[in-house]
């Protein structure tokens, strides 16, 4: 999907938005099974539902005075030790594989929840006590189509990710990163922001989200990694949020540069990079796409078959996707596809082809 032919929201001054509710859909057999598998279901001390009996709650206010939608919350005092322990040990887990020998410096500074989205997550702030570090880490309701998109994106992104279920409880690591939004209203313009760097990464994060469906990355939905190299800065965006993994029926709410909250990045892209640019940081990024997608081949096939049978959207949108895509890629197979995983795995195969020529090892193994 190029930039430079198609307009976007924030040029047309139209609003493109993902539902206001997605449903959380249950973890069946066949996914609990790859979750055991491959490591990601673990028997947690503490779960979602007992984070939700706290007593009351009070707003957490940013430094400036405004809400930010999280709430501090407080429990009953003959609850409080039992779920303090558990959560110490939660991020033992995260961490460093059950080693609790560590845990007798770490405490639970604060709990938050937020109201706000589909998941409505608890952020836990676990604080070295000896030195006042902190970290977070977050306890949220096991849908099964989050669970499908972390792992999309351990595999096929450039970053790694840890999380943890345990029956209906899905434990996540902090993503660490500067938010988008607040990136584009006060960093984004600075004369030390490499805008030729930032603009290709944001062409690259256009392209991963496209290839495996991942919808509603608005700008508060991911962050920007600043790394320093040789003489300035490299950039990497990171999605925080797998909610809208392949749930949606629209095409556009898959690709980056059609959200309004988007466009300084979009206008950022085209001041900066010529259409052979854009072109080649896609092909980039498609090949490296495929050369994870060659190493972890088996897995990825055995997540796929889970999920083309899973049900994680409703027929219209279904049936929407694969309309929008048969047309966008030319290719009448999308209007076959019966599920939201199918036209992951027919998407991928669509897109990547080329690349997986490339690699003999993995061609035609979309196709098994």
């Amino acid at each position: 999907m190029g930039f430079i032919e198609n307009k976007n929201e924030g040029e047309i001054n139209q609003g493109d938005k993902p539902s206001r509710k997605k449903p959380m859909y249950p973890v069946n057999e066949l996914l609990r099974h790859y979750l055991k598998v491959h490591g990601r279901e673990v028997k947690l001390p503490v779960t979602y539902a007992n984070l939700l009996h706290y007593t009351w709650s009070t707003p957490v206010l940013d430094k400036n005075g405004k809400d930010t939608l999280w709430e501090k919350t407080s429990y009953d005092s003959r609850e409080w030790d039992y779920i303090r322990d558990g959560l110490v040990k939660i991020y033992a887990i995260l961490k460093t594989e059950g080693d609790l020998s560590f845990s007798k410096h770490l405490d639970v500074a604060r709990i938050d929840y937020c109201t706000f989205g589909n998941s409505h997550p608890f952020r836990i702030r676990i604080v070295n006590k000896f030195n006042d570090n902190y970290d977070h880490y977050y306890i949220k309701i096991a849908d099964a189509s989050r669970i499908y998109g972390l792992e999309l994106e351990h595999i096929l992104s450039p970053n790694r990710i840890i999380f943890f279920t345990h029956e209906n409880t899905l434990v996540e690591e902090h993503i660490p990163g500067i938010p988008g939004d607040v990136f584009i209203q006060q960093m984004m313009i600075a004369p030390e922001t490499n805008k030729i760097r930032l603009a290709k990464e944001f062409v690259k994060f256009n392209e991963r989200c496209f290839v495996r469906l991942l919808g509603d990355m608005r700008s508060y939905n991911f962050v920007i990694d600043i790394t320093p190299d040789i003489e300035d800065y490299q950039y990497r965006i990171r999605c925080i949020d797998f909610d809208q993994q392949s749930y949606e029926g629209r095409k556009s709410l898959y690709l980056p540069q059609f959200f309004k909250e988007n466009y300084p990045l979009v206008e950022l892209s085209l001041a900066y990079l010529n259409k052979d640019s854009i072109e080649q940081y896609q092909t980039e990024e498609k090949t490296l796409m495929a050369m994870r997608l060659a190493s972890s081949r088996y897995r990825v096939k055995e997540l796929l078959d889970i999920m083309s049978k899973d049900t994680i959207s409703n027929p219209e949108k279904t049936k929407q996707l694969g309309s929008e895509l048969a047309a966008h890629h030319n290719n009448p197979a999308f209007l076959k596809c019966c599920s939201q995983g199918e036209i992951v795995r027919l998407n991928m195969k669509q897109m990547l082809r080329k690349n997986l020529a490339l690699i003999p090892k993995i061609q035609g193994r979309l196709e098994d």
